[in-house]
């Protein structure tokens, strides 16, 4: 399987302290998409069930994981990666939130044991004209799915309480910024960069 980013707590990206999982790999290209650098599959993001595990491992072990929230890239990209580690995140966590570029209604029909085993899903192709900064969904077209009901009162408790928001995190990478950004945020950030004297790598 292909995963960009393991971040943990991600904070904005559904209730409580989750750990996200970043897939590679995307076929939709969404124009305005805060991620176009994991519409790739590149092979030093490839790993084993086995290896992913293993860096998870210690996360979970030491501290409080509310949930996972899964996405990329796409998720469904890699629907078999999703069927070998939806199981064993379960074993963590039932509170499973991923995102997808896809409509519901198309996984459905291919993807009914991927789906069990899913929490809440986010549906719909970015449109940057409808992003509103409306909280967990980038854009207004997109559908927030519970497939598991016993999670609806806790999301409606986060949306109801929560604002969108952004969460940045220091890797060795650099900055990476979390969270659903509004349209000009890139257009704010360089200018922000620049009067501080910063320049773009």
């Amino acid at each position: 399987m292909y995963i960009a980013r393991i971040l943990y707590p991600v904070k904005v990206l559904g209730p409580g302290n989750r750990l996200g999982l970043w897939f590679s790999g995307c076929e939709h290209h969404c124009f305005g998409c805060s991620n176009p650098e994991l519409w790739e599959q590149k092979e030093k993001h490839n790993i084993s069930l086995e290896g992913l595990m293993k860096l998870l491992k210690p996360i979970c072990d030491n501290y409080n994981v509310d949930g996972f929230t899964l996405t990329g890239g796409d998720p469904f990209f890699q629907p078999n990666a999703l069927r070998e580690l939806l199981p064993c995140l379960h074993m963590i966590s039932d509170d499973i939130l991923v995102y997808t570029g896809y409509r519901y209604e198309e996984l459905t029909g291919r993807y009914k044991d991927i789906l069990r085993d899913i929490s809440v899903i986010i549906d719909g192709q970015y449109v940057e004209a409808e992003n509103h900064g409306t909280i967990l969904k980038g854009s207004d077209n997109q559908r927030i799915i519970y497939l598991n009901r016993l999670f609806e009162a806790r999301y409606n408790e986060y949306l109801s309480h929560e604002n969108s928001r952004i969460q940045n995190f220091t890797t060795q990478d650099g900055i990476i910024s979390v969270g659903i950004h509004l349209p000009e945020y890139e257009d704010r950030l360089r200018i922000i960069t620049q009067k501080k004297g910063l320049e773009e790598a």
